[in-house]
């Protein structure tokens, strides 16, 4: 058995959830557990689950709860959105009831998997003296920090799958197919699927798009006897226009035209644009869904591997990262409050144009 300064922690995933989390689980766990004898508390349901306390949310794992798990979708945990910082009326409670379940269960260190919020939280209770350490798992991609979180692999897979099965319907009815992804403020899901389905006009948050550019992208294409288009847009795309508004007259200008999201606000303008029949599809909680790839298994159980090290070192207040290829890990502060967004230099970016991809300009 290796010394480990750490001798008991608590687990927990916050937020949406997505592949790779089991993974994950299980490969700080089986670490932590064999090469270290540390005792694992697994907590139920995110941050909710270490508010409330109880022989409900807060539990030893054993091996036999981390053993299997590798290729399980969601997490054994379960999760929620509960953000304890967040202004309301109980927030200092929240934060309060943590820091009292902390010290009630002994723990040396708080390990939490999740996205921008999660880790967030994470840092905010590193501020309030309790040991955290991250793990950055979301099928966006957004997380600042780290090259790539585990479950965006498996997304794009699942997108693309997604992509090619609409490109055979899109063919077959001589139509435009909208496929809209997720990516709310962050466009890396629709340009990496949207480059690994063929997208003919991908669409992200970073670059508003102008429709009469779209318009004469997809009308060339016709003019070149390609009778069907591909149109990728992440959720969060946005034109020139609402790009000039501020929020709340884009949420109420979005609110007037009765549409329910971005794919069919596209459909609708390429076809008032170029007279082509156009069809919207929302991908959807299918994106989150499922077995992880190889990949994020890997990416997952090394990240989790990692984490237990840092544990074992009594290196808290840090976030695990993949960095240059490798494994790493950077403090809690580099991904708290921000965004990863798509540089407009991203050499994605030109790899789309070169193959001559639409970026909607």
């Amino acid at each position: 058995m290796e010394h480990s300064v750490t001798k008991t922690f608590g687990i927990l995933t916050s937020g949406g959830d997505c592949p790779g989390l089991n993974a994950a689980i299980r490969g700080v766990c089986r670490a932590a557990y064999d090469r270290y004898h540390m005792n694992i508390l697994g907590i139920a349901n995110g941050y909710r689950g270490l508010i409330d306390g109880g022989e409900a949310n807060v539990r030893p794992l054993n091996p036999a709860d981390f053993s299997g798990i590798l290729t399980r979708g969601g997490t054994i945990l379960g999760t929620s959105r509960e953000k304890p910082f967040k202004a309301d009326d109980i927030g200092a409670d929240k934060v309060k009831a943590i820091r009292e379940n902390y010290l009630k269960y002994k723990l040396d260190c708080l390990v939490v998997l999740g996205g921008n919020g999660t880790n967030t939280t994470g840092y905010l209770l590193s501020q309030e003296g309790l040991n955290v350490l991250g793990l950055p798992k979301t099928i966006d991609n957004d997380i600042e920090g780290t090259e790539r979180a585990f479950g965006f692999h498996s997304a794009i897979n699942i997108c693309t799958d997604a992509i090619d099965r609409l490109h055979s319907i899109a063919a077959s009815h001589n139509r435009i197919m909208v496929i809209e992804t997720m990516g709310h403020k962050a466009g890396w899901l629709a340009l990496y699927a949207g480059i690994a389905g063929g997208g003919d006009v991908i669409l992200i948050p970073e670059i508003p798009y102008d429709i009469k550019a779209i318009g004469a992208h997809l009308v060339e294409r016709s003019r070149q006897g390609k009778c069907f288009s591909l149109v990728v847009a992440a959720e969060g795309a946005l034109s020139i226009e609402e790009s000039k508004m501020e929020k709340k007259d884009r949420k109420k200008y979005r609110a007037d035209l009765g549409l329910p999201s971005i794919a069919y606000r596209v459909a609708r303008e390429i076809e008032a644009e170029t007279g082509m029949e156009t069809r919207a599809t929302v991908l959807g909680y299918v994106q989150r869904g499922g077995t992880p790839s190889a990949s994020d298994r890997i990416l997952a159980t090394s990240l989790g591997t990692a984490a237990a090290g840092l544990l074992a070192r009594g290196e808290y207040g840090r976030m695990v990262v993949q960095t240059y290829g490798s494994i790493a890990s950077v403090d809690l502060s580099v991904p708290a409050g921000k965004i990863k967004k798509v540089p407009r230099d991203h050499p994605m970016l030109d790899t789309a144009a070169a193959v001559g991809t639409c970026l909607g300009v």
